[in-house]
């Protein structure tokens, strides 16, 4: 095990703006313990789980990222309380560099695991831990992995960058389509659609068979189409009715009560975002009268992943690549993200 001992990085120190991130080059390199192993990070996504993360969005007491950067807050993160320094970084791709004991991988294989690791237990079969938020992630040269967590892609023609660019996106966009049921022939809605979330949920519906439009700016929706939209949709625009037979939403807020009534009666809505506002209004009746399902998506089987795996080392998904960034310009990425001036995803480069 030829690992140095310290590492630069990104220290999440406390909720709040990006004065909570310190860049620090004194940082302790993690070591295996049995079934562990110590990726040499490559590259990581910029998400918006990271940055919901930093402000202490995911407390139930915070409705926007606004209120929680003004207000102390206690339990901003994905399982409740964090525990700082934190290192963030939930988008993953790297190369093996230690191994623990009874670890089946081997320094120099390229390696990528999911953002949501799940952790199942008896009382609560979705539980899950995520990567960056209740243990350190990518926002290093090292990041420390559970072996069963973590996935080989080394045949995979992609780059460190795209397949960076893939963990949260994808895994989130090929979650909802799988509660949701997205098969051939269906007429698919996805919000966001030039989002890293979006344009992986049209790829992804594509290729399942489905007729997909996207929801986005009309600046963006040349992009969107070039993922396999037939059509999109300007987002404040009034959306048609009784015509789609699954809606897959990241963005919540105030157009909700329209996109309930885009599905056509028994049709399916997963949500797995609200970057609009996770407050909405709701007419029940337009959901129990018309048979509509709900689909909350957080919680990953093994198998989401497992597929994605597959399509990342036979080159079948591609992620859009807007911009990359040195990781220690971690807050003008930032920045640039919150901004939507750029489709598809942006990569730090440690």
């Amino acid at each position: 095990m030829n690992l140095p001992n310290h590492m630069s990085g990104v220290y999440l120190t406390r909720h709040g703006g990006p004065e909570a991130l310190e860049w620090r080059d004194d940082i302790p390199v993690p070591r295996p313990g049995p079934r562990q192993v110590v990726v040499r990070v490559a590259a990581a996504g910029v998400n918006n789980t990271d940055i919901n993360t930093r402000v202490g969005w995911y407390s139930s007491d915070v409705t926007s990222a606004t209120d929680a950067v003004d207000q102390d807050v206690e339990a901003g993160g994905w399982g409740g309380a964090l525990q700082f320094p934190r290192i963030q970084g939930g988008d993953l791709c790297g190369v093996v560099a230690a191994v623990g004991q009874g670890a089946a991988f081997r320094p120099g294989q390229r390696v990528t695991c999911p953002i949501n690791l799940p952790r199942p237990r008896p009382g609560n079969p979705t539980g899950f831990i995520a990567l960056g938020s209740e243990l350190d992630g990518a926002f290093a040269q090292y990041c420390l992995v559970e072996v069963d967590d973590l996935y080989d892609v080394s045949a995979s023609p992609l780059s460190d960058v795209e397949i960076a660019a893939i963990p949260c996106a994808f895994g989130t966009a090929e979650n909802l389509l799988t509660r949701a049921g997205v098969s051939p022939g269906q007429k698919v809605l996805v919000t966001g659609a030039s989002g890293g979330v979006g344009l992986a949920a049209v790829q992804l519906a594509v290729l399942r068979g489905a007729t997909v439009w996207g929801v986005t700016s009309p600046v963006k929706a040349d992009v969107v189409k070039s993922q396999g939209a037939v059509d999109t949709f300007d987002r404040d625009a009034a959306l048609p009715t009784d015509t789609f037979d699954v809606v897959i939403d990241v963005v919540g807020g105030p157009a909700w009560p329209g996109l309930i009534l885009a599905l056509k009666p028994g049709g399916h809505y997963a949500v797995s975002g609200a970057i609009a506002g996770p407050v909405v209004q709701a007419d029940l009746r337009d959901i129990y009268l018309r048979d509509i399902t709900i689909h909350g998506c957080t919680h990953q089987v093994f198998e989401v992943f497992g597929r994605l795996v597959e399509m990342i080392n036979t080159g079948r998904i591609r992620p859009l690549i807007s911009k990359t960034y040195p990781l220690k310009d971690i807050a003008a990425a930032q920045e640039d993200f919150q901004s939507k001036s750029y489709p598809g995803k942006l990569v730090l480069i440690p």
